[in-house]
């Protein structure tokens, strides 16, 4: 091509060709879903830009070895921008399996700023009662005002094991239904620019401390703790999850960048609603686990046993949700 100034090309194009090799790099060895939102906009203009460019050198014929080059990050590009297309990378297995633990992964800000928000709840609930007993009846459930934790241990105590099967389901699916609701609701006060998500954070908290304090000033502490966390540690991260889920709304709303609000508001969108798909099956787990285990109490189940029991889920599920799906991309580019 007459007239085309092969080193000026190259001087203003290869930064463009060296950005998109980086970012294929850190695609293959992390997967798509490590990417931020903005990272991957970035890497969808940087692959049409080359591929404008490829087409440009074929036409100029240039020498072989910058189009070997350039045919070789495009086709690199193309196979990644190919694969997340695919369907299968779609179906609900490998969502849970693989794009879920990754998205988890990716957004590990918002979800420990939920984190923090919820307990800083339980914190001061527990802090409230130290300071003043009296504040339980504002704190507490009024179930949990009938009975003094003393007296509930040996009534719980008294009555281990006698919740039938069928009674057992059905208060496992109300406990799935009730924990579905909430997480939803924490979610979608996303909307309110998260203020509603905090509020509803903090305040679920609360109680959870109070109950807390209540049962250790009682000398009550190891019921208390085997009586929550054996469905506590799933329950929890859930309701974390969800509500890093409302913050990453949040986010679109408060820092739409370049964007129109409305068009970071959906695309930060579609990222939450991932994450709290994902976490549907961790609440089954949380309400079959509550609905059983947790309803058990010594001499039928002893307090060692389900504490263990909850040790256990908890390295099983974190260890999922912090190892899963990394080697999948690299296994699939092989």
């Amino acid at each position: 091509m007459r007239g085309f100034d092969v080193n000026r090309f190259v001087q203003e194009r290869g930064p463009d060709w060296s950005r998109l090799e980086a970012s294929l790099s850190q695609i293959e060895q992390h997967g798509l879903a490590r990417l931020k939102l903005s990272e991957a906009r970035s890497f969808a203009r940087l692959y049409r830009r080359v591929s404008s460019d490829l087409v440009q050198a074929r036409n100029a014929q240039l020498n072989a070895t910058m189009l070997d080059y350039l045919n070789d990050i495009v086709a690199r590009a193309y196979a990644i921008m190919h694969t997340a297309r695919r369907p299968q990378s779609r179906s609900l297995i490998g969502f849970f399996l693989r794009d879920f633990p990754r998205r988890f992964r990716s957004e590990w800000r918002a979800i420990s700023l939920a984190a923090l928000v919820l307990f800083g709840g339980a914190a001061t609930g527990a802090i409230s009662v130290a300071s003043d007993p009296y504040a339980l009846g504002a704190l507490i459930p009024d179930d949990h005002q009938a009975f003094t934790p003393s007296e509930r241990v040996r009534r719980e105590e008294r009555e281990a094991g006698k919740m039938a099967g069928d009674r057992a389901a059905a208060f496992s699916g109300w406990l799935f239904t009730h924990n579905m609701e909430v997480s939803f609701l924490v979610f979608a006060l996303g909307l309110t620019f998260g203020v509603g998500t905090v509020g509803l954070l903090f305040f679920n908290g609360v109680p959870l401390g109070a109950l807390a304090m209540q049962y250790h000033n009682e000398g009550q502490d190891l019921f208390f703790w085997a009586w929550i966390l054996p469905h506590g540690v799933t329950e929890l991260t859930v309701v974390c999850i969800a509500g890093g889920a409302g913050l990453i709304i949040a986010r679109g709303l408060w820092l739409p960048g370049r964007l129109t609000r409305a068009s970071a508001l959906a695309a930060e969108a579609r990222n939450a609603t991932s994450l709290l798909l994902g976490g549907l099956p961790l609440l089954g787990v949380a309400g079959a686990v509550e609905g059983t285990i947790s309803q058990l109490h010594a001499p039928a189940l002893p307090y060692s046993a389900k504490l263990l029991f909850a040790l256990l889920l908890a390295c099983a599920v974190y260890g999922f949700l912090l190892r899963a799906g990394r080697n999948a991309a690299s296994q699939r580019e092989a």
